[in-house]
């Protein structure tokens, strides 16, 4: 008989209902899809009666801060304004889950309630984006990544949004197979499946503004020189900033030097062609910045541990 696993959802005041969503239906899906109660699923939040999204709507919950039985993992989604929703009781609560055992996991901004908690130092977790400068400002301890989800860590994080449906395809795939979670994927009309390592794309002028003007001018010539990509030295220069300056602000905001982001934004676009076009290995290679097939294929491989070719086979 299969096992059903059950996951328990902390709701915080003004939770995100994108990621919320995001975040149950592959599990619902999954039962639908497959037959069988592969999953089951409990709402709590703070007074035990309801949760209030950013968007308004009330969510009917199930509990509240007493202890919680038999859950595989308890996540807390949140969203916007999450620092007012930090309370002792909160914080309590989430320590004696932890000390019983009980594995926790974050989506969208509620890594930041984690943190808080003290549980995310030394290692990697993901946020929305838009918390990027709050979590480096207060917590330097907590190995912060651009991902869209962290899943190898003890704490699961995801970064919000759409990425929470990453996760939990993925931790679906782990679970019970890769056919699985892609027919789940087809189910929601889900084509552009993220893996953890992809990284978030957001408006750069949303997420960097006037305040790091240099960086988003750096990165604004990095998309528009994908095909044949600058050396960090020759964009600091366009900038009128040195070398050594750049590579702090992409440690600075970004956790990443100008090199790799760079990779990172061309593998990500790469990847992005193989999926969703018929172009050829060596014409993605050449879209992407990358001097011969062969080496395109040799980095691809090192950062995502699959060559082009099977990607283009798994995900396509």
């Amino acid at each position: 008989m299969t096992r059903t696993t059950h996951f328990v959802f902390f709701l915080v005041e003004e939770f995100s209902h994108l990621a919320f969503s995001c975040a149950l239906e592959p599990l619902r899906i999954a039962n639908l899809v497959s037959g069988k109660p592969l999953y089951r699923w409990s709402l709590i939040s703070a007074d035990g009666r309801t949760a209030t999204c950013s968007n308004g709507s009330v969510t009917l919950v199930g509990g509240g801060m007493e202890p919680v039985k038999h859950a595989d993992r308890l996540f807390l989604i949140s969203g916007i304004n999450v620092q007012d929703h930090v309370t002792p009781e909160l914080l309590a609560f989430l320590r004696r889950e932890r000390a019983a055992g009980t594995p926790l996991g974050a989506i969208c901004s509620a890594a930041y309630i984690l943190a808080r908690a003290g549980f995310l130092n030394g290692i990697e977790a993901a946020i929305h984006w838009e918390y990027h400068d709050l979590i480096v400002e207060e917590f330097p301890e907590v190995n912060l990544v651009r991902n869209v989800f962290v899943s190898k860590a003890k704490i699961i994080t995801a970064s919000g949004g759409t990425a929470a449906a990453d996760l939990m395809l993925h931790l679906i795939g782990q679970q019970h197979g890769t056919d699985l979670a892609t027919a789940i994927a087809d189910q929601m009309v889900y084509n552009a499946v993220r893996e953890g390592s992809a990284a978030q794309r957001v408006s750069l002028q949303s997420r960097h503004g006037m305040r790091n003007a240099h960086l988003m001018r750096a990165i604004a010539m990095m998309e528009e020189h994908i095909e044949e990509p600058l050396s960090p030295s020759l964009i600091a220069e366009r900038l009128g900033i040195s070398t050594r300056q750049l590579e702090r602000l992409f440690g600075r905001y970004l956790n990443s030097t100008p090199k790799h982001y760079f990779l990172e934004m061309r593998l990500h676009r790469a990847r992005n062609l193989l999926v969703q076009t018929e172009q050829s290995v060596t014409e993605i290679a050449m879209a992407c910045g990358f001097r011969s097939t062969s080496h395109f294929s040799k980095v691809f491989r090192g950062v995502y541990g699959t060559s082009p070719v099977a990607q283009r086979t798994t995900l396509g």
